[in-house]
C-alpha cells in the first residue's frame, strides 16, 4: 500500500521572514510603469528595515525614479514542496550623500562591504554599479511549503 505525504503551505513569521531577509542575499526588485511590469536580480543586504543594493544607470533605474513602489522577493529552495518565500513591498531611494541622508549613504556602504568587501573601491567586482539604492520596507509576508 502506498502512502502519500500531504503538502502543508502555510504563512511565514514575521520573524522569520526578517531572519530569511538578513541571511540571503539575492533577491529580485519588481517594478512597474504604466503597462510595463519587470523584475531583475540584485544582490543586496537587509539592515534596519531597508533592503540595501546597488546599481547602475539603465531602464531599472530610470523606472524606479518615476514610480517607487516596488517589491522585493527572496526565496529559499531546498526541494520542489520544501521551500521559504518572502515578499516585501515598499518605496525605492537613491542613496546619495548630497541629497539626502549622508547617514544612510554611510551605513549602506558599510554593510554591501562587509558582504563584498571591495565594493566603490578601487578593488570593486562591479565599478560601473556605482548607484547605491535602499528600498524602505513598508510591508512583508512569506509562505511556506513542506511534505
Amino acid at each position: 500500500m502506498q502512502t502519500t505525504s500531504r503538502l502543508i503551505f502555510a504563512d511565514l513569521s514575521h520573524t522569520f521572514a526578517y531572519a530569511m531577509l538578513k541571511r540571503l542575499h539575492v533577491g529580485r526588485i519588481a517594478y512597474s510603469l504604466h503597462d510595463r511590469v519587470d523584475i531583475q536580480p540584485v544582490n543586496y543586504v537587509f539592515d534596519d528595515g531597508w533592503i540595501v543594493g546597488r546599481t547602475q544607470v539603465g531602464s531599472k533605474l530610470s523606472t524606479l525614479t518615476h514610480n517607487p513602489w516596488c517589491a522585493f522577493e527572496v526565496d529559499d529552495v531546498r526541494g520542489l514542496f520544501d521551500w521559504d518565500s518572502v515578499v516585501a513591498r515598499g518605496s525605492f531611494h537613491i542613496l546619495d550623500p548630497e541629497q539626502g541622508s549622508v547617514d544612510r549613504y554611510r551605513r549602506a556602504l558599510a554593510v554591501l562591504r562587509e558582504l563584498i568587501p571591495g565594493t566603490m573601491s578601487a578593488d570593486d567586482p562591479a565599478p560601473e554599479r556605482s548607484i547605491l539604492f535602499g528600498v524602505h520596507v513598508d510591508e512583508m509576508t512569506g509562505r511556506s511549503a513542506r511534505t
